[in-house]
């Protein structure tokens, strides 16, 4: 079951979103929020897996509500007014709908809530030991080296070496929880302890330098 917020200061827009989530029967609203700190306290339950977020309402505005929310589902913008628009996508939005919205344009954002969703429960890399192929899920990568044409994943302690590039595993990796630091590295984002001015320092210890090039959108996604 998806789980949906609605945030919005106006009934109307409440009722009409409802409305368009009608014909969805797998989706569920387990919130309905009337302005931005509502909205927060909701998405800091941990309960969402999709807000549908005004951007214009009374105590703070969608883009606040952002930046202060601990807990981020993926976020769809509903709003009268489309100069938002870029500001939006570059806050990571999924989709950005301009009211009134209508159902063919709804129904096309819900399947690719559907599609992120499915990513979301995460690749599964395979990797070879003496025994075996062992299938790691990606919560279970700490952070991943490039090696020439190959890369070194670190799990729990152990590394494996896969014959992939580091640029194929960042395609398959969920960019929700994984960051490229510098183009011989990927780091998950919640393994991260410290950030140094040049480097991150994960939860076991281990240090992994960042890019200058890099520094400003790694430090912007773990909002320091």
């Amino acid at each position: 079951m998806i789980r949906v917020l609605i945030a919005d200061d106006e009934p109307l827009a409440r009722r009409g979103l409802e409305q368009l989530l009608a014909s969805h029967s797998d989706c569920e609203i387990v919130a309905t929020c009337r302005n931005g700190p509502e909205t927060v306290r909701a998405l800091n339950s941990g309960s969402v897996d999709v807000a549908l977020l005004d951007i214009q309402m009374p105590g703070l505005n969608g883009f606040d509500v952002l930046n202060i929310v601990g807990h981020r589902p993926l976020i769809v913008f509903v709003t009268a007014y489309d100069e938002f628009a870029v500001r939006a996508f570059e806050a990571r939005a999924l989709d950005y709908l301009l009211k009134p919205v209508h159902q063919r344009r709804f129904d096309e954002m819900m399947q690719r809530v559907r599609a992120q969703l499915e990513r979301r429960t995460g690749a599964v890399l395979s990797v070879p030991t003496a025994t075996g192929d062992l299938l790691l899920d990606e919560s279970e990568v700490d952070w991943i080296e490039a090696a020439d044409y190959c890369a070194i994943i670190y799990s729990r302690g152990k590394r494996y070496l896969v014959r992939e590039s580091l640029k194929s595993l960042e395609q398959r990796l969920d960019d929700e929880h994984f960051i490229r630091v510098h183009r011989g590295a990927i780091v998950r984002t919640d393994r991260v302890r410290e950030v140094r001015r040049e480097s991150l320092v994960l939860r076991d210890g281990t240090s992994v330098p960042v890019s200058r090039r890099r520094r400003e959108e790694v430090l912007a996604r773990l909002r320091v």
